[in-house]
């Protein structure tokens, strides 16, 4: 793994003042983007945009991935948890009385309808599973959280294996397809894999769609046993991102959903 990029809170506090910068990390809070989507988000030239996701990226706080649907094109992700690392770290270069520190996400139970989630991915054997099973356990059970593929196939045993180390278990979980859900009502859809991103139908008063562009472990390897890093990776990549979800679930985004 790189060694990562030295940012004094004072570089990162002027690299993120620029409006666009901060525009762009904003949408990228939001969902995973390619150049294109972000250039009509923001409204600036192709060209403009490049150039500051690269000051972004020469900072370690945007990584991109080449998407596994056209590969030559990228998806641009924003690390937060870094980011929130350096605007704790700014607050105590300023005065240590200012100090912050990060709470762990917790989602309130509230007295209306627990929000929903639809995790996609093509499977359903892997990437969605183990974010299914990973949201419940984070919250508490406080969100009702769905997952489904484009194409299901059989669950993968290292998504077993992954999910079972953190004391969860979906062995006796089946995969379906997201037609299942096509009536559904959901507060958030997020697609998972960069292939079903492109054929995903809208769902019935669908509040907000992300997309999490992460390749699929099973495709690292040709065993089980050369897969399984891949997975682990996976496992922690989902946790750290289903924690900034369930934050953002805690705000008035979350809104109201529906009964299935």
């Amino acid at each position: 793994m790189a060694e990562a990029v030295q940012v004094s809170p004072l570089q990162f506090l002027h690299l993120i003042a620029d409006p666009q910068r901060w525009r762009l990390v904003k949408e990228l809070a939001r969902s995973d983007r390619r150049v294109g989507e972000l250039t009509e988000l923001v409204g600036e030239p192709q060209n403009l945009v490049s150039y500051h996701l690269r000051e972004l990226r020469g900072a370690g706080l945007v990584s991109s991935r080449r998407s596994s649907f056209d590969g030559r094109d990228s998806y641009y992700r924003v690390d937060l948890a870094r980011c929130g690392d350096l605007l704790c770290a700014a607050g105590a270069a300023l005065q240590p009385g200012l100090q912050l520190t990060i709470a762990p996400p917790e989602l309130t139970r509230r007295s209306g309808p627990a929000p929903r989630v639809l995790f996609l991915c093509t499977g359903n054997s892997a990437r969605s599973q183990m974010a299914e099973a990973l949201l419940e356990k984070l919250s508490d059970h406080t969100v009702q959280v769905r997952s489904a593929g484009s194409h299901p196939k059989t669950l993968h045993p290292n998504a077993v294996r992954v999910m079972a180390e953190r004391g969860i278990d979906i062995s006796g979980r089946t995969t379906k397809h997201y037609g299942r859900f096509a009536r559904t009502r959901f507060d958030f859809v997020i697609t998972l894999c960069d292939r079903v991103r492109e054929v995903c139908p809208d769902f019935p008063d669908q509040r907000s769609a992300a997309h999490w562009s992460m390749p699929d472990p099973a495709a690292e390897g040709d065993t089980d046993d050369a897969t399984y890093p891949a997975f682990q990776q996976t496992a922690c990549e989902l946790e750290s991102r289903i924690g900034q979800l369930i934050a953002r679930l805690s705000t008035t985004e979350g809104g109201n959903t529906h009964a299935e």
